[in-house]
Parts: structure tokens; C-alpha cells; sequence
């Protein structure tokens, strides 16, 4: 008996290594087929996203580091981009009408952007405090923004403010006879602004938004405090819009100073009259597509992308002392 249970003892500690290599093979069998799973999923998913990675480093990515190199070379298509260094970025410290369109931009950027806000975020108040007929009068509001900065709308805003058109002779009817807006440099800018105050829906829209977002126990206490109108609009509306404020500066701001579209068309592609409407990217056009100035083109355009970064840090920077968002403190 005692034999038998020496043997039966000997057979299982002798099966016992035999079966553990078996077991620590299944248990590793595991992790390499989750390991092998993980690579086929990550596959699949680089395999939907190639289209955009193949258009973002082709038509993105791959252009913007071409003209980053032109910046730094004389290059005017027909012969072969010759290195300057920082040449073509001194030119434009010395080209007259280089500040030109630098000044006529900031003008448009620093006194359009602040009157679109302005109307957007009126008419969103009183479509907030509307209740009948918001939807319709929402879309009415909106549907220039729809159109954007297309030819058709330039043309159809060039021939409304040219000599006998219906704002000349409107304004001939009250005794002010200017002659068209369009011939006259100094009113030219103003009716650009003013195109671009029109199409104030989309960031009317996003006031509206936030205004739904306010709790209205903020003006009931406003108004228990004796609060008016204008201190409710101050203390409670402001401060908590501050967010959609800034969302919608930062990129209102960007956008100003890509105008192209509708001061090339009224401008008749020259910057006329005068040279009122050559907006830095119509100076840009120009120099590359007029004059075959590549390189000195994508140094503006870079000096253009390095000054509105510059823009968009220090508002950030600073939005700390203006920007109140939920849950703060302050």
C-alpha cells in the first residue's frame, strides 16, 4: 500500500511540469491574440483615414512647407527658386504699398469685426426675447451668411452702391448726392464693413445660443436688486456671454483678414479706386498671380499666418481677466 502511494505520488509530481508549459502557453495565447486584434483594428482604422492623411499631406501639409521655402527665395515660376535668405521679408519692410494694404486691413479687421459683433449680438437679444415668429426671422437673419463672400453677392453690392444705383438714388432723394460709393476711396471702406456687418447670421446664431444658456434667476436677483435694463446687460449678460464673446472675435478676427473675394470684385482686381481696396490678400494676389512674385508672395503670406497667431496668443493670453466661464471663482 505504502509502494502504491510512493508511485501514485512520483506519477503526479512527474505529469505536473508536462501539463504547466501547456498551461502558460494558453495563458499567453491570450495577450498575442488581443495584441494581434489591436493591430488589425488600428490597420482598419488608418486604412479609412488614409484619404484625408494622402489630401492633408498633399494638398495641406506638402504646400505649406513648399511656400515656407519660397519665402526665403527669388522664385517667379519660369526659372528655378534661387535662395535670398530673408530678403523678400526685408522687401516688405521698405514696399510702400505693402503698409498700404497692412493699414487698410487693420482698419477693416479693427473697425468691421467690433460693428458685426455688435449687430449680431442685438438682433440675437431680441430674438431671444421674442417668441413668435423667432424661427422665421432667425432664418431671414441668417441666410447671408449661408452666401458668404461669393463673386455673385460683390457684383450685386458693387452695382447697388455705384453711381445711379438704388443707395445713390435713395440718398439723392434726401439731397446727398455722392456720386456712387464705389468711385469715391474714402466710402469705399465703409461699404466694405458694411458687407461685412450684413452677414452677421452665423455669429448671431451662436449669441443666441449662449443667451438661452443664461439662468434667468441671474435677472430675477438683477431685478430684486434694482437693477435696469442697461445694468442687466452689463452685470449679468456680458460677463456670462464672455465665452461666446471671445469664441466669436477669435474667429470673426481671422476672418477679416482673409477678405479676398468681394474686395477683389469691387476693387476690379486693381485695388481701385486709388488703392482703397487692396486688402493684403489682394496685394498678395497680385504679387503672385499678376507679377509671378512667388517667393516674395509666400513671404506674405507667412507674415500674414506669424502676425494673426501672434493676434490669437495674446488674446488667449489675456482672456483670463475678461473670460468668465461656469465653476470660476473669480
Amino acid at each position: 500500500m505504502a509502494t502504491d502511494s510512493v508511485a501514485t505520488t512520483a506519477r503526479r509530481q512527474t505529469a505536473e511540469p508536462a501539463s504547466r508549459p501547456a498551461d502558460t502557453r494558453r495563458a499567453g495565447g491570450a495577450p498575442r491574440r488581443r495584441g494581434s486584434l489591436q493591430r488589425r483594428e488600428d490597420a482598419a482604422g488608418y486604412l479609412f483615414l488614409s484619404p484625408w492623411l494622402i489630401g492633408f499631406f498633399l494638398l495641406t501639409a506638402g504646400p505649406m512647407l513648399f511656400s515656407l521655402y519660397l519665402a526665403f527665395t527669388n522664385y517667379n515660376i519660369f526659372t528655378p527658386p534661387k535662395w535670398i535668405g530673408l530678403g523678400n521679408f526685408e522687401r516688405m519692410l521698405q514696399d510702400d504699398v505693402w503698409w498700404d494694404s497692412v493699414r487698410i486691413t487693420l482698419l477693416y479687421v479693427v473697425v468691421g469685426t467690433p460693428i458685426k459683433l455688435a449687430a449680431a449680438l442685438g438682433v440675437a437679444m431680441l430674438l431671444n426675447y421674442r417668441s413668435r415668429g423667432t424661427g422665421f426671422f432667425r432664418s431671414a437673419f441668417y441666410a447671408p451668411s449661408l452666401i458668404g463672400a461669393s463673386v455673385s453677392i460683390a457684383i450685386v453690392w458693387r452695382a447697388m452702391f455705384s453711381t445711379g444705383g438704388p443707395v445713390d438714388s435713395s440718398l439723392s432723394l434726401f439731397g446727398i448726392d455722392i456720386g456712387g460709393w464705389v468711385g469715391v476711396p474714402a466710402l469705399i471702406l465703409p461699404m466694405m464693413i458694411l458687407l461685412a456687418v450684413w452677414q452677421f447670421g452665423a455669429p448671431m446664431v451662436i449669441f443666441l445660443a449662449g443667451l438661452k444658456q443664461v439662468p434667468q434667476e441671474l435677472y430675477e436677483a438683477a431685478s430684486v436688486d434694482g437693477a435696469g435694463p442697461f445694468r442687466k446687460f452689463r452685470s449679468v449678460t456680458l460677463p456670462m456671454l464672455s465665452p461666446v464673446i471671445f469664441f466669436n472675435l477669435l474667429l470673426e478676427m481671422i476672418h477679416a483678414f482673409q477678405i479676398f473675394a468681394s474686395a477683389y470684385i469691387i476693387g476690379s482686381g486693381t485695388g481701385g479706386p486709388a488703392g482703397a481696396t487692396n486688402f493684403y490678400t489682394v496685394y498678395l494676389y497680385t504679387r503672385a498671380f499678376t507679377n509671378s512674385q512667388m517667393g516674395y508672395a509666400s513671404a506674405m503670406a507667412w507674415a500674414l499666418l506669424i502676425v494673426v497667431a501672434l493676434i490669437a496668443f495674446v488674446m488667449f493670453r489675456t482672456s483670463n481677466s475678461w473670460v468668465h466661464y461656469a465653476g470660476d471663482n473669480r
